[in-house]
């Protein structure tokens, strides 16, 4: 499994919003992502944030799309708090 500093401190890797379908992989997305450049990881989470707040009621309830954003939000305060931006 791949581990960094930030994944074993990580509020919004431990939760998983819809399901356990992405805690129940050996390798979750968050952990490829966490890989990349910080600009990279930054502007994932920030279109993550925006798509499911702009999907709202679309696909899922939107109480459940708004808790799925909400959850992206928490990784992106959490990938620049790591970065001290």
């Amino acid at each position: 499994m791949v581990k960094t500093e930030r994944n074993n401190m990580s509020q919004a890797r431990t939760t998983q919003v819809g399901g356990t379908h992405y805690k129940d992989m050996n390798v979750q997305p968050w952990d490829v992502v966490d890989t990349w450049p910080i600009e990279q990881q930054i502007g994932f989470y920030r279109g993550n944030v925006l798509k499911y707040t702009m999907r709202m009621g679309t696909k899922d309830e939107s109480l459940k799309e708004i808790q799925k954003a909400s959850h992206y939000l928490l990784k992106l305060i959490e990938v620049m708090s790591h970065v001290g931006a």
